[in-house]
C-alpha cells in the first residue's frame, strides 16, 4: 500500500502534466469562476460614480467664470 501511494507521489510531484490536472480539479475551477464573476460585475459597474458622502457646500462655488488664459501667454 504505501509503495502505491509513494508511486502515486512520484507522479503527481515528477509529470507536469499530471500536476497541471490535479491543480485544475482542486482549484482551477474555483479561480476560473471567480474571474468570470469579478469581469461580470466590472463591466456592470462601468462607467458609473459613486459617492458615498458629498460635504455640505461643495457644491456652491465662489467662481463664477473667468477669462480664457493661452497657455502660450503664461
Amino acid at each position: 500500500m504505501l509503495k502505491y501511494l509513494f508511486l502515486v507521489f512520484l507522479i503527481i510531484a515528477f509529470v507536469p502534466a499530471v500536476r497541471r490536472f490535479v491543480f485544475w480539479l482542486l482549484v482551477g475551477r474555483q479561480l476560473v469562476n471567480a474571474q468570470k464573476k469579478a469581469a461580470k460585475q466590472y463591466e456592470k459597474n462601468q462607467g458609473k460614480t459613486k459617492v458615498d458622502h458629498v460635504p455640505p457646500g461643495a457644491t456652491d462655488s465662489r467662481i463664477k467664470g473667468g477669462d480664457y488664459v493661452d497657455y502660450e501667454e503664461v
